[in-house]
């Protein structure tokens, strides 16, 4: 399956940079959490400070699973309050929403 989701970066060009290098090389606790919980590949693209994620994963994936396997990793929760250092709410989110979920409107 593949998902697409969409969050904000701070619009601080010392800030994106920041980020950009932690994406370089992501700690091995945070890889091994994303290929344990079922995502097979996952890209990240940026324009000016809109992000854009495309997640591939297995049969074996759930959102809910993953959002309780996070919230119980000390690793994963470190990592998440640094990113939220760089990161920013879209503005249509809803209060504490992170990662939004696109909806897909086109295939050729």
């Amino acid at each position: 399956m593949r998902y697409c989701l969409a969050l904000d970066l701070k619009d601080d060009p010392a800030l994106i940079a920041e980020y950009e290098k932690y994406h370089e090389r992501i700690w091995p606790e945070i890889d091994a959490s994303i290929r344990e919980s079922g995502i097979t590949n996952m890209e990240i693209y940026r324009v000016g400070n809109r992000l854009f994620m495309i997640m591939e994963t297995d049969a074996t994936f759930s959102f809910d699973q993953k959002a309780a396997a996070d919230a119980a990793n000390p690793k994963v929760q470190e990592w998440e309050t640094l990113m939220w250092h760089y990161q920013q709410p879209l503005p249509m989110a809803k209060p504490g929403e992170k990662w939004m979920l696109m909806e897909k409107i086109f295939q050729l």
